[in-house]
Formats: structure tokens, sequence, C-alpha cells
């Protein structure tokens, strides 16, 4: 709806007159000689910071400026205003003030201690002192910005954020603090609890001879660390860059979906920024970051997805028998270090009383408590991120926004500052580029080898080196810009003029007819099953080229939004073969049956003819008013831990298609694929949702008491549109991670960049903004827009509006 031009006027206004108060006041002092000739005024001080923001539909911002601190200044007040809450609550995070503000529960006091000790002022120092001036620059107008926003709205606030103490102007370290935290939040980030709480032992009497463990028995991962690991899993993308040989146009084409948060810190906001002669570039950022990350300019366009790059290593330590805080090291004791780091933590009547813990360090890294709170007697583990001395962010991205093709896109990831993502882009010439070059230690196959420790208890995933060994460090190549990681001339990339691809599985199949081998395994693995969803991106890609055909950029559109599920086409009828003669009753066994059936009674008989009618009159697609796709949801997700369930193995010659079919001529197969679809009707009724029910009635987010269905599924059941929601009572109300910023970016035949997209839950996680919703009613409706990138789609748009920033 157009904005009444009676607003807008107000709205100007009310920004001049904030302008003219934030602007320094010059006066002239007069002269006390009677008849003197007054003193001819100073000129007027040129202003610290001028910058221009416009609004278009859906609250979409055009930040524009001459240097680069006015358009930090300009680049905060925009993402302020759908997002100031957030903000404000990451920087009391990274600060280590949550228990100050908000308590010390809910592991609030863990992540203090951890942040204080590993953002210290050092650190965040050196940090600064490696950016360059014209970040650093940004950076500060960046917090001036943001603190210009909240005097400008002091008594508008959102509802969300409004009268809190820990809602408080922030400096350009602030900023730091939150750049840094991004980048380690896939390594230390992990183990802030265990970092935050591991204590020396008590030393005792020691057995020479027991076994090396983990602690004191098996280990057994708390809580925080399981759900941390559980909610890395769930974050992921797809992207699929065309070149060329294969589009209509002749040019690239692009798709980028991140399958990111819907919640918090991690959500997406999209912004223009404009410094003419040096940059115009539209996007994305996370709330919480200062950059364009994913997006486009009118030379190139690229997206990332999260890679299968191991971040970090753990490193065990054997321990002084007579002091639990020195490790040994070659064949010499070291002593660890420790910081010391004192939490203001408020009680819950209201006082604040300093907690203090020590926090402790060895060469490698913080050391960890992964079971108990303390480390074992004999021996502990040390983490080292390889991110954790990555300052390359802002250069790599600065330079990304201004690429112009795809030789300096490859240029700008060489920077080191993609921390754990792979890169996917097209440009204007036709090339598409696949690339991961993100931040992993650099070891190789045969040193993991050697230097892995066996250690009872540890789970998949996790893997120790022994920490006394000095062959077992990471090599420092001086090809690499960051100590210990891998250098990116060692790391895979693939250009084509065809097509390439990423859905979170490793870089091996980037492309089927041209695999990339020969990698670290700290990169990712090779020659091994890809994901349900990755197959069918892969199967998708297939059909859009079949027979010739020439992609255009609604293919990319309608390849995402047909909401297809690929598993249910793959294997859907064959499970359907176990409902075509009449079915005896299944019985669940207790604590579920064979292959799953969680929440089942004993000795309840269940009739699954209702599931198996619902399925049979499924479209297999995951739209707001497709019926029946939550039976198969939930059947997969008991089904796929059946043993063997599919009848064709993998192999590595076809792995695009194998794993396939099911087993069902295998009784234990038969009978367990039986039970996951009577486990599925049990859950589902359990929740009160019907199996027929249009998903959009069962799937939705609330927006100020407006139900909008979301289409879209979860990866796992053979989604390539992904949403991961949680059952609860009356339907998948809880929506976690999945399609969020979702783009396609060609350009015409005469070069023309033409960018479409949108962001699936809304710009403002602000219940009170008008840009709450918008968007996501479109992502139900299955629209997309185009996104206003040329200065006549700004101009000409209907709800303009424009407000000039100075200070």
């Amino acid at each position: 709806m157009p904005i009444p031009l009676s607003r807008v006027a107000a709205s100007l206004a009310a920004a001049f007159v904030a302008s003219l108060l934030a602007t320094p006041a010059l006066t002239a002092q007069a002269s006390s000689t009677t008849g003197a000739k007054a003193p001819a005024k100073a000129p007027a001080k040129a202003p610290a910071y001028d910058a221009t923001v416009r609004w278009t539909s859906f609250g979409i911002p055009h930040v524009k400026a001459n240097d680069w601190a006015s358009l930090g200044y300009g680049y905060a007040y925009a993402t302020a205003q759908d997002a100031v809450c957030t903000i404000a609550r990451d920087v009391i995070t990274v600060n280590g003030a949550q228990s100050l503000h908000l308590g010390p529960g809910e592991g609030r006091l863990d992540s203090d201690v951890f942040h204080r000790a590993i953002l210290d002022s050092a650190a965040v120092a050196k940090f600064t002192r490696r950016q360059s001036v014209k970040s650093n620059a940004f950076s500060r107008g960046y917090a001036d910005g943001y603190n210009r926003w909240l005097r400008d709205h002091r008594d508008s606030m959102p509802a969300a954020c409004r009268d809190v103490a820990w809602v408080a102007p922030i400096t350009a370290l602030d900023v730091a603090r939150l750049t840094m935290g991004v980048g380690i939040r896939y390594g230390l980030g992990i183990f802030q609890r265990q970092i935050a709480t591991a204590t020396p032992p008590v030393v005792g009497p020691v057995n020479p001879g027991a076994a090396m463990d983990a602690g004191d028995g098996r280990l057994a991962l708390d809580a925080t660390l399981a759900s941390t690991m559980s909610l890395r899993a769930g974050i992921g993308s797809n992207a699929v860059a065309m070149g060329k040989a294969v589009t209509a146009s002749g040019r690239g084409l692009l798709l980028g979906n991140p399958h990111y948060p819907w919640q918090g810190a991690s959500r997406f906001h999209l912004i223009h920024v404009t410094l003419p002669g040096e940059v115009d570039v539209m996007g994305v950022s996370l709330y919480t970051t200062s950059r364009v990350t994913v997006g486009f300019n009118k030379d190139v366009a690229w997206t990332h997805t999260v890679s299968t790059g191991t971040r970090y290593s753990l490193y065990a330590l054997e321990l002084d028998s007579t002091n639990a805080t020195r490790y040994r090291y070659r064949n010499a004791w070291r002593d660890m270090t420790s910081r010391r780091v004192t939490v203001p933590v408020k009680g819950t009547d209201g006082t604040v009383a300093g907690q203090s813990r020590t926090v402790w360090f060895s060469h490698h890294g913080p050391i960890l408590a992964l079971s108990a709170g303390s480390w074992n007697a004999r021996r502990t583990f040390a983490v080292r991120d390889a991110n954790s001395e990555n300052d390359g962010s802002a250069a790599t991205y600065d330079a990304l926004n201004r690429a112009r093709n795809i030789d300096e896109v490859e240029q700008a990831l060489n920077r080191q500052g993609t921390s754990w993502v792979n890169t996917i882009a097209a440009d204007r010439n036709g090339t598409a580029y696949y690339a991961d070059l993100s931040t992993v230690p650099n070891m190789d196959a045969a040193t993991m080898s050697r230097c892995r420790v066996q250690v009872q208890g540890f789970p998949p995933g996790l893997a120790a080196l022994n920490g006394a060994d000095p062959s077992c460090e990471w090599t420092t190549s001086p090809k690499s810009s960051i100590p210990g990681a891998m250098p990116p001339s060692s790391m895979p990339r693939l250009r084509r003029d065809d097509v390439v691809s990423n859905a979170n599985d490793s870089h091996w199949l980037t492309n089927p007819a041209a695999p990339l081998e020969g990698y670290s395994p700290m990169v990712g693995p090779e020659r091994s099953p890809r994901s349900l969803r990755t197959r069918a991106g892969l199967a998708f890609i297939d059909e859009a080229l079949a027979g010739g055909k020439k992609v255009t950029p609604q293919t990319l559109q309608d390849m995402l939004f047909s909401h297809r599920n690929y598993g249910a086409e793959l294997l859907l009828d064959t499970l359907l073969t176990l409902c075509t003669a009449p079915v005896e009753p299944v019985v669940m066994t207790a604590g579920g049956a064979a292959g799953g059936g969680a929440g089942s009674v004993a000795g309840s008989p269940v009739d699954i003819t209702p599931s198996c009618n619902a399925l049979s009159a499924w479209d297999r697609r995951e739209t707001v008013a497709s019926r029946g796709a939550q039976v198969w949801r939930e059947t997969w997700r008991i089904a796929s831990r059946v043993p063997g369930v599919f009848r064709v193995p993998f192999d590595t010659n076809d792995a695009a298609r194998t794993p396939r079919g099911l087993a069902v001529d295998q009784p234990a197969v038969r009978e367990g694929l039986r039970r996951a679809i009577a486990g599925a009707q049990q859950r589902l009724a359990q929740n009160g949702v019907a199996l027929d029910a249009p998903l959009g009635s069962i799937q939705y987010v609330e927006r100020n008491g407006e139900r909008i269905g979301i289409p879209g599924g979860e990866g796992q059941s053979g989604m390539w549109s992904v949403i991961t929601s949680e059952l609860r009572p009356g339907g998948y109300n809880a929506i976690s991670t999945g399609n969020s910023y979702i783009q396609v970016v060609g350009w015409s035949a005469d070069g023309r960049v033409d960018a479409r997209g949108l962001i699936t839950y809304s710009q403002s996680d602000h219940a009170d903004s008008p840009h709450h919703a918008d968007m996501t009613r479109l992502y139900s409706r299955g629209e997309w827009i185009t996104l206003p990138f040329h200065e006549r789609d700004i101009v000409a748009d209907k709800s303009l509006r424009t407000l000039r920033l100075r200070q």
C-alpha cells in the first residue's frame, strides 16, 4: 500500500529537525570591544556522517553515501529499523553481559564466561588493528548510526525491547565482537559450556595400567553440546549456478536458497548499499553482521551453503600425575595458562554481584570439560579453532561485493574470510563457479590417521589428536594468511559453462560429470553417499536440462517453488504396495517397533489403512494445499532407520541415483516399514493432526494473530525446498530453520542484471513493524518480487520514502 504523502512529509520533517539537532553547533564568540568589527563567521563544519536511506516496498532499504564511515552509519540505521532488539541482545551476548541484564539461568552465565574469556579486550584490539582503514571507518560509522537510531526512536521503541536497560549505545569494539562471534560460531562456539565449566580435578592416586578414556568412565556429552551439534546439523542451503552453455540468455544464472534460522541473530536482512565508484551491491546480511554476504551486483551474483569442512581439532592432553594443569608436549611438561573472568550477575532480588571463574588454556587452545565439568586426572582435551585468528571477513566481502567477474570472485575468496561456507557464483559473462575456500585446519588424511587417539565413548563426528606430538600440529603454510589453516590453493573449486550445485554435501559431486577428488578429509568426504536433498537437486537439474532445453530464471523459481518431495517420488509407490491387499492391524511393541515407533502403546493394534489412503491421495508435494505430506514426513523419519531399508545399496559409480528402492522382499524390512507407518499415524494422532489436513493448516506461523501457511518440508524426507519445524499439538507451528532469503539472479541477453527473490519470514522480527509478515504472505502464496536494484525501479516504487542522515 502506498504510504500517504502526509506521513512522508511528517517523517522527513522530523528527520530534518533531528539531523539539525544531531549536528554539532558552531557559535561565534562576539568581541567585547565597543564598536569593534565583528569577526567573520567560521565556515560551517562538514558533518562527520552524511548518508541517505531510501525505503521501497516491503521495507527494503537502499543506503547511499560518499565515504565508508557514512556508509556504515546508514547501514546500521537501516538495519536497526528492523532488528534493533536482536542486535542489542547479541551485543550483550558477545560482551558477556547476559547475566547482568537477564540473570544467569538457561546457560547465560556459561555464555558470559566464554565470551569474556575468548573475546577479551586484547583479542578485539588485535582484530581491529588488522582491519583496513576503510573497514574501521565503516565500523565507527556503524556504531554511531546504530546509536543515532536509538536517539531518534527513544520514544517509539519496538515492544519487544522497550524500556529495557540492555538496549544501549554501542562502540566500534562491539561491532568487532559481533563479527568475531560469528566467525567462531561453528568452532569454539560449539563448546561454550565445556570451556566455561572446565575445572582441574583434585589429583589423587593414579593407576598407570588403567584404560585411557575420556573421563571417569564412558564419555557422556552434556545436553548443551548435543543440542548445539544438532542445531549445526540443521543449518543448510541449496545453491545452483548455471553457465552460458545451458541458459537461454547465454549468460550466468544463479539460485541462492539458504536454509537458516527463522529466529534470532542469524536471520537475514535485505539491503542495497552504494558508495559511488566503489560498490553498488544488493543482498542480505545477518542481523548482526555488517556486510552483504549473499547477493549480487551488476556483474556477479553469489550465494553460500554451509560446507562440510571441519573448523576445529580436539587435542587429547596427557596430564602430569602430580599437577593436572600441566600437560606433556614432546618429552617435557608444559604449564597451562589461565584467565580469571568475573561476570556481573543479577540475582532474583535485583542486586548485582560478581561471579568469578578461571578459564584454562593449552597452547592448542582452551581446555574442555566434555562430560562432568572437571577434567580427568590423567587426560583432558583442548580445542583449536581455525577461525580464532581469522580477521579476513570484511576484506573478503568488500572485495566480493565489488567483483566484476568470476576471476575477481575467486580473488576475493582467496582472502579467506568465508569462515564456514561454500561459495557458488555466476557472472554476466556466463561462467558458473563453485569453491569451498572456507577455513579448515591444514592437515592431510595420513596425518589425521596417524595422530588420531582412540577415546572410549567418543561419538561419531568427534575425534581427538595426540596433543603431545608436535608432528600432529596443523601445518603452517606461507600461502595461508591464517596460521595453521589450509591455503586456498589446496582447496576444491570448479568452473563450468554448464552447471554447478551444492546442498550441504561435500565438494565431491558439485558436477557429477567432473567429480572433485583428492582433497583432505578436513574439507569433506569423497566417494560417499549423498543426501536425499542433494540427489533431489541433481535430479531436478537433469530434468531442467533434458533434451538440450535452455534454462531461464523461471525454471529455477519453479524448481524450488514446486515443493516436490523427491523422496516420495522415489520410494512411495513401493511403500504403498504394503497397502494394496487387506492388511492385518500392526501391533506396536513396548518402547517402539523395529526401526522406530516412539510413542506407541504396548499391545495396541494400529490399522494403517487411513495412513495408506492419505499417502495414496497425496500429490507428493509440500505446498500449503498438499494433503498427506505429514504422513510421509513422519513415516520416513522412522523408516529411514530400518536396517537394510534400501533395495539397491550405494554405488560410487552411480552416486546420484543410489541407494534406491525399498527392500520390501525382506520380511524384517517389510515389517519395519509397516511399523513406521503405524508409528507415524500414532504420533500425528497424539498431536491432534489429521492425516489428510492441508499442510498450510498445520504448518504455519502466527503473526499478530494471523496464521500464515508455510510450504516446504524436511530435507531428510527428500525435500529440496526445506522447512524444518517441530511437531507439537496442533501441527508444525514451531519453525526453526529453512528457506529464508531466496534469490534468482541472471542477466538479459544485453547484459542487464535481472534479480528476483524474497525473505520468507519478512524483513523485521519486530511484531509491531509493518514489515513483519508482508513477504511471508507472498511466500505462502508462491509469489516473488523483482528486487529493486536499478535506480529507475527505486524511484518508481509507489511506497518510496527517503531519509537523509547527517551528524
